[in-house]
């Protein structure tokens, strides 16, 4: 049996829409990131989308933490015990760091590069480069990469812990995010 959330029990549609369009374009990025020197070896355009994919979501980062500061989430189910609650909050603290610091890394890595170029966001205008030293960008490029890990397990714990939710605990947790989703029973 499925029930349908109440209007209350649901993220804003302004937070549906900036949960996804972040989630599709770090999934990419992580793939992109990965198999740039391997599967993607010779594709030109790999690198370049993978610094706009990544200046986008630094900046939809940004507003979904504008729109967070201005719209309470729903409350978490009051089934889940006080340790899950922190384990939820501390792993959605961690996933908002790595998705500005990632970006910002990354753009480091790119203006501490022995040969700074700006770099085009989709062909449309360059980003100009930040003002760091060499050492600034190897030291970017090492946390760059590991960050890029993290995130990569970070992401795959937040997706199982969802479909955990969903169904085996059977509770609102997806459902809230996912638009049409009702709450399994």
């Amino acid at each position: 049996m499925r029930t349908a959330l109440a209007h209350a029990d649901r993220y804003s549609r302004g937070a549906i829409w900036f949960h996804w369009a972040i989630a599709v374009l770090v999934i990419a990025n992580l793939l992109i990131g990965l198999f740039h020197e391997s599967l993607l070896d010779g594709v030109q355009a790999a690198l370049p989308l993978h610094k706009a994919i990544g200046m986008t979501v630094l900046v939809l980062t940004l507003g979904r933490i504008a729109w967070r500061l201005g719209h309470r989430p729903p409350p978490l189910p009051a089934t889940m015990t006080g340790g899950a609650r922190f384990a939820a909050h501390l792993s959605h603290l961690a996933l908002y760091t790595l998705l500005l610091v990632m970006p910002l890394t990354g753009w480091l890595q790119v203006s501490g590069a022995k040969t700074p170029h700006p770099f085009s966001w989709f062909g449309l205008f360059d980003v100009p480069l930040l003002p760091v030293a060499r050492a600034t960008g190897r030291v970017a490029h090492e946390s760059h990469e590991l960050l890029g890990w993290l995130m990569l397990a970070l992401v795959l714990i937040h997706i199982a812990a969802a479909l955990r939710h969903h169904f085996l605990l059977r509770d609102s947790v997806l459902a809230r995010m996912a638009p049409g989703l009702s709450v399994r029973r």
